[in-house]
């Protein structure tokens, strides 16, 4: 309950956040800058939603007289970080045995393991962070190296860690890169704007392009944050043997769809961003395909399956486990009686025979050939 609770919380606030984030950035692209313009502006927009029209003016730095309500968009961010990490211990951490770590990759201790995801999180601003305080930061160089860096983040969680995890950990840093970016940028610019606006100083215009390079940086982050949040539904991506590549590969597609709409909300029209980018996806999905099995002698008797189930699964997926971690069988999943067994054979030839995520982290030892065995009796 307490990981039903705070995962709906993260997800609430997070659509509060990505939601707003995705407007302003549409509105920044999509405002007005030429027709009908106030020296002190720097554009507008007409609008209609909801059975309203609305009209936006955006200043060039602030208007003469302050409003008494000025909304601010920072708790969003804030509560999303919050959530999330709480929900990192309440997955990963508080089980870190079986959820973080993978004894086949590395070795790793419940608190080494648990220290180096939250360093990581760390670690991965401060190098995001002086980048950006670097003169690369207004060159396309930037991107190149910013994805390198991301590629090495991804590779490096996939061998420190069991591989859902790992993809966790990478949207984690992602998502700390956003929110510190609101904290300790966006939030603490606006806020030299204003104060500057109340005293009747001049508004440094500098200030409001830093905060918004930060702004649009986390509207790149986005789409790859989202995958992360539904990977672990797909094993099929974190189960491939080069889970890091396949995670590497959809950050960059989904970030180049995010780029082309950036571009069109604009009236920059780029013929080949989005035709890469779903050419990067498609061949994702193509590389992660399964490949063909082998013949299956013509008779495969439960019984064989059994053994294979009593041995390797039982001690979860039951409806008394005898697992040190598992008192309640992950997500009411019994294999006590064979009805069940063939209940689930879909999800059983996913997760056991083709991405070979399950048991977790093979706790149990289950071989190949056991594997084939059970893929003979599915199919």
């Amino acid at each position: 309950w307490l990981n039903i609770i705070v995962r709906v919380m993260h997800v609430t606030f997070g659509i509060a956040w990505i939601g707003a984030s995705f407007y302003f950035v549409w509105l920044e692209n999509a405002l007005n800058r030429k027709e009908g313009m106030r020296d002190e502006l720097a554009g507008n927009l007409w609008a209609i939603h909801g059975g309203g029209f609305y009209y936006l003016e955006k200043y060039k730095a602030a208007p003469k007289e302050l409003p008494k309500q000025l909304h601010w968009f920072k708790y969003e961010a804030y509560f999303t970080w919050l959530s999330g990490f709480c929900l990192l211990f309440v997955v990963y951490y508080f089980n870190a045995k079986a959820m973080l770590v993978d004894d086949t990759i590395l070795n790793l201790t419940s608190v080494q393991a648990i220290a180096i995801g939250i360093s990581s999180l760390i670690i991965g601003w401060v190098v995001y962070d002086v980048l950006c305080r670097t003169p690369l930061a207004k060159s396309k160089w930037f991107a190149f190296i910013g994805f390198i860096l991301l590629v090495a983040f991804a590779w490096g969680y996939a061998h420190l860690f069991n591989s859902r995890a790992a993809y966790i950990h990478f949207g984690a840093m992602l998502g700390t890169i956003m929110a510190a970016n609101v904290f300790f940028i966006i939030i603490p610019s606006q806020k030299a704007m204003v104060n500057a606006a109340k005293l009747g100083k001049p508004v440094d215009p500098e200030l409001g392009k830093h905060a918004g390079l930060r702004s649009l940086h986390n509207n790149y982050f986005t789409l790859p944050v989202l995958f992360v949040m539904v990977s672990n539904h797909f094993p099929s991506t974190f189960g491939n043997q080069y889970s890091w590549a396949v995670l590497a590969a959809i950050s960059l597609g989904a970030a180049g769809i995010k780029h082309y709409l950036n571009l069109k909300e604009r009236g920059q029209y780029n013929i080949w961003v989005m035709p890469v980018s779903v050419i990067i996806l498609l061949a994702v999905a193509f590389v992660t395909a399964p490949p063909k099995p082998g013949a299956c002698k013509p008779d495969v008797r439960y019984a064989e399956v059994n053994v294979i189930i009593t041995n390797r699964c039982l001690q979860c997926h039951s409806s008394k486990p005898t697992d040190e971690v598992y008192t309640a069988p992950p997500n009411g999943v019994v294999y006590d009686v064979p009805s069940n067994v063939a209940r689930l054979k879909d999800q059983i030839m996913q997760r056991v025979v083709v991405t070979k995520t399950m048991p977790q982290n093979n706790k149990t030892g289950m071989t190949p050939e056991e594997r084939d065995i059970i893929r003979c009796w599915i199919e």
